[in-house]
């Protein structure tokens, strides 16, 4: 839990000054790809928890993996970080950041579970229904795919879940028959 307070407010710190240094664009950019590169490499971010590898070699090493994909001010961001012994929280700094930036744009998360891949007009079809029937300006989709729902899809925004999934609806069957309610309980 302090974990994520302390992930928003130096996600917080990070959104202020490059809204002042306008980049906060770029500044994004960066958090994608710093996300992306947390998912896509466990040993970088075993690196960033590690207690054993001292504060110099880390600060190389970022740099290293880094490099120009970055700006100068996130490269200097993730220095301060590490000096001041906060990269363990780097993963929950970048997902901060991002959840700041869609909340000061106004723009709403909306995650697609399906069994199979959907298509761009599918896509764009459930933005366009989830638009108006909530009254969204700016939607975000995500798709994931998951085969054990086996058919339907399953629609999450805003702590909200819309499931219309055949698994649920198995699942809704088993349980009609376990309680069994066309035999009376004999006592």
């Amino acid at each position: 839990m302090n974990n994520i307070r302390l992930a928003n407010r130096y996600a917080k710190s990070l959104i202020d000054i490059s809204i002042e240094k306008n980049e906060l664009e770029k500044i994004l950019a960066d958090m994608q790809y710093l996300k992306a590169l947390c998912k896509a490499s466990r040993p970088f971010v075993l690196l960033l928890e590690s207690p054993v590898v001292a504060t110099d070699k880390k600060i190389a090493i970022i740099k290293a993996v880094t490099g120009k994909n970055v700006t100068s001010l996130t490269s200097m961001y993730l220095e301060l970080i590490t000096k001041k012994g906060r990269e363990n929280v780097l993963p929950d700094i970048i997902n901060a950041f991002i959840e700041q930036y869609n909340t000061l744009k106004g723009i709403n998360i909306v995650t697609l579970t399906t069994a199979t891949p959907v298509s761009d007009s599918l896509k764009q079809e459930i933005q366009t229904k989830v638009k108006a029937a909530r009254g969204f300006e700016k939607i975000l989709l995500e798709t994931k795919v998951d085969e054990s729902l086996i058919g339907g899809f399953v629609l999450s925004f805003q702590n909200n879940l819309v499931d219309a999934s055949v698994l649920r609806d198995l699942k809704d069957i088993k349980k009609q028959f376990q309680q069994n309610l066309y035999i009376q309980n004999i006592k």
